[in-house]
């Protein structure tokens, strides 16, 4: 039946109806969009007069002219009718004169088999256009899918904005008057928080400059629940009426998103993620990752933390919101307490995010993204100590992510070092050639505490590898912080300095270090910054240190470290300043052998000359020659025997005093020693300090061990009058 014998027939039907035949009519467009499979086909009965055999789900008539101001008694009934008689549906009709309506077929006539079961209707929409009013083409929708919640429809490729919002089934959404060019169409839940499906809509594509359509949302979004129907989709119905045209399907468009478990507090052991409300992660435990997934983009999410035990996401105790653009990629990393006690600092749950993540390496390498993630943690750097030895990540803050390191992949050492570069705070190996892990991304995460025993005993620091694939955490193995050995030696003649505090790195070294002892030799890190403050005894922090000095001390090395001159402002002549003498290379067993003994001279007193020092009982040799204050010399290899030490003025003209080294007598076998000219040589002009001496520093430190002045020594000379022309020497 075409649609000019549809129009009369219908005209028809109404004349048998009303006497005499009313003149005004009406224009009409009917659209099947009953998705029901028992309405696939029906027939349509105006006034009991068959209008349209057959009529075909997702077919629309051409508008056609139908009488107005007289009742049309519309029935519907299976395909398979032989009269109006076995009609499923009649609903009655007045159209207004000169006004133009769609009629639209909805709804399901099954009674069972379908969910929801959407009772059958004729959706009536006027006034119902033909052609555009403007230049552009006019868009009328009608939410026509029975299962399909309350949606709006965004346009994304040309306006980016909603056109149709919070559209219900049943709904028209007014004409929409819009330019004809292609258009891309998001069918969206009314909260903004999912894409239920995308559409192209290519008006200029298909030439539809002034043209009127109607869009309608036609079948089920579940067709399992709903009879097998037919699928959801849009579907467009022209003026002119046939098949209606089904609008091509888009991309939904997608971000990336991994998240990972880095809240160390004991209560997020395990946690469950929801996402928009439906369970995304179960039983999510800490230090594991999910693994890249894609999320629909340019909607609202809300991500969900809820406790393990939690049944739906009304349990949740934090959530979070984004809005993710399309293309991106993001890692959201949960970090810091959820408990109200126990931890400190007490690091405010939350989700620490980053755009452009990477699944793979940009270069041949590997990609390393840095986060510290540890709350109890101070701002950081990161240096590595076996490729490149350099500082790789600076002044890493906890929350903070450093962008990517596009390192090559070899092994690497990483050490976790204070922000003053003063203190490594832990050290791992990152063996990324071992693992095989070229063309790799990874997350390398500083997690847990640093100081367990105020965090409620909870998991202690390290680095741990979240991969993209997921999964638990891969932890970095540790590895040995360097190290250098270090004795320190007080002395300093000065009164005043009698005892010493002595701090290293702001913190208490020695307490009440005594003139003429020594620390044993002991481990400091190496290859940072050191700083070693003198203050006075009764000190009671770093703040009142009188000196401060500076090292950074090679790994593996071995240093001495004397404290020497004058830190008052008076009473010594001469008020040589206060200054640490450093000597490396330092030993602390003989090197020679066992049966030898190291020693390192050390000229530390400040109103003596420079000097020699003359063996005159074994080797009958000059073992120092020329020794200047804060002069060091090298180790002297001896054997272990007693020997006779003269100190000489530097012309070898005075012997000023001798002193017996009684190695063997002491068993200093295979030991190494520091022997160091000690106290003043002219006490009156040093305040009456303490007198010269030769002292012994031994490895293990303690109060130095005096050398005996030999009294009646070959040369017949008296120590007074020898140390008195060493004095005037010196003048």
């Amino acid at each position: 039946m075409n649609y000019k014998t549809l129009s009369l027939t219908l005209l028809g039907a109404v004349a048998l109806a009303s006497t005499p035949v009313v003149a005004q009519t009406a224009r009409l467009q009917v659209i099947h969009n009953c998705a029901d499979l028992a309405a696939a086909e029906v027939d349509v009965y105006a006034n009991g007069a068959l209008l349209l055999n057959d009529f075909a789900f997702r077919t629309a008539t051409a508008f056609i002219d139908v009488p107005s101001g007289v009742p049309i008694s519309v029935a519907i009934a299976p395909g398979t009718s032989a009269s109006v008689a076995e009609a499923i549906y009649t609903e009655a009709f007045t159209l207004a004169s000169g006004e133009t309506y769609q009629m639209v077929a909805s709804g399901t006539v099954s009674p069972t088999g379908y969910t929801p079961a959407t009772p059958f209707s004729l959706a009536v929409f006027a006034p119902a256009r033909e052609a555009a009013e403007g230049p552009g083409t006019d868009v009328l929708v009608l939410h026509g899918a029975t299962d399909a919640p309350t949606v709006d429809v965004f346009e994304s490729a040309v306006v980016s904005t909603t056109i149709v919002n919070d559209a219900s089934y049943g709904d028209f959404a007014g004409y929409l008057e819009l330019p004809t060019v292609d258009f891309t169409l998001q069918v969206r839940t009314a909260d903004n928080s999912a894409i239920v499906a995308a559409y192209q809509a290519p008006l200029a594509t298909l030439g539809l400059q002034g043209a009127a359509l109607t869009v309608l949302a036609s079948g089920f979004l579940n067709p399992a629940v709903n009879s097998n129907g037919p699928a959801f989709g849009l579907w467009v119905a022209l003026p002119s009426g046939g098949a209606l045209v089904e609008l091509p399907s888009a991309a939904i468009p997608t971000a990336r998103l991994q998240a990972i478990h880095n809240s160390a507090d004991l209560a997020a052991a395990e946690v469950d993620v929801y996402l928009n409300g439906g369970l995304l992660v179960d039983d999510f435990a800490f230090r594991t990752a999910t693994p890249f997934v894609d999320v629909h983009a340019g909607v609202d999410l809300t991500l969900s933390i809820a406790p393990a035990n939690s049944t739906s996401v009304n349990d949740a105790i934090a959530n979070f919101d984004y809005n993710l653009p399309a293309g991106g990629s993001f890692i959201l990393v949960a970090n810091g307490i959820v408990s109200a006690s126990g931890y400190n600092p007490a690091t405010a749950f939350e989700m620490l995010a980053f755009a452009g993540a990477r699944e793979t390496a940009q270069g041949p390498g590997t990609d390393v993204l840095v986060l510290h993630g540890a709350t109890d943690a101070p701002t950081v750097d990161v240096f590595e100590s076996a490729v490149v030895s350099t500082t790789i990540v600076n002044d890493a803050s906890y929350g903070d992510f450093a962008g990517y390191l596009e390192l090559p992949t070899v092994d690497f050492t990483l050490q976790v070092r204070t922000a003053d570069n003063s203190t490594i705070v832990a050290a791992y190996e990152a063996p990324l050639a071992t693992l095989g892990l070229q063309g790799a991304a990874l997350t390398v995460l500083a997690s847990g505490f640093l100081n367990p025993a105020v965090n409620s005993n909870g998991p202690a620091f390290g680095l741990w590898v979240a991969l993209p694939s997921g999964g638990a955490l891969v932890e970095l193995p540790s590895a040995a912080i360097p190290t250098a050995r270090l004795q320190a030696i007080h002395n300093s003649a000065d009164l005043a300095a009698a005892e010493v505090d002595v701090y290293l790195n702001g913190g208490l070294l020695v307490d009440d270090f005594a003139f003429r002892t020594a620390t044993p030799f002991v481990d400091v890190q190496a290859g940072v910054d050191l700083t070693l403050s003198i203050a006075p005894a009764n000190s009671t922090s770093v703040n009142d240190a009188i000196a401060n000095f500076d090292y950074n001390l090679p790994a593996g090395g071995s240093f001495i470290l004397v404290a020497n001159g004058i830190v008052s402002a008076s009473g010594y002549n001469p008020a040589t300043p206060f200054d640490i003498y450093v000597q490396g290379g330092a030993r602390e067993v003989a090197t020679s052998g066992a049966a030898n003994t190291d020693i390192l001279v050390f000229h530390g007193c400040t109103d003596a000359p420079t000097v020699d020092v003359f063996e005159s009982a074994v080797v009958n040799a000059t073992l120092v020659d020329d020794i200047s204050y804060g002069e060091f010399n090298g180790y002297l290899e001896v054997p272990t025997l007693d020997f006779t030490l003269q100190v000489r003025t530097a012309d070898n003209t005075t012997t000023v005093a001798s002193y017996s080294a009684p190695l063997s007598t002491l068993g200093l076998e295979g030991a190494a020693i520091t022997v160091l000219a000690s106290g003043f040589l002219a006490p009156a002009n040093n305040s009456n300090g303490p007198a010269f001496g030769l002292w012994v520093a031994l490895p293990s430190g303690g109060s130095l061990v005096q050398l005996p002045v030999v009294t009646g020594i070959e040369e017949g000379v008296n120590v007074v009058t020898g140390a008195t022309a060493l004095a005037q020497s010196s003048q």
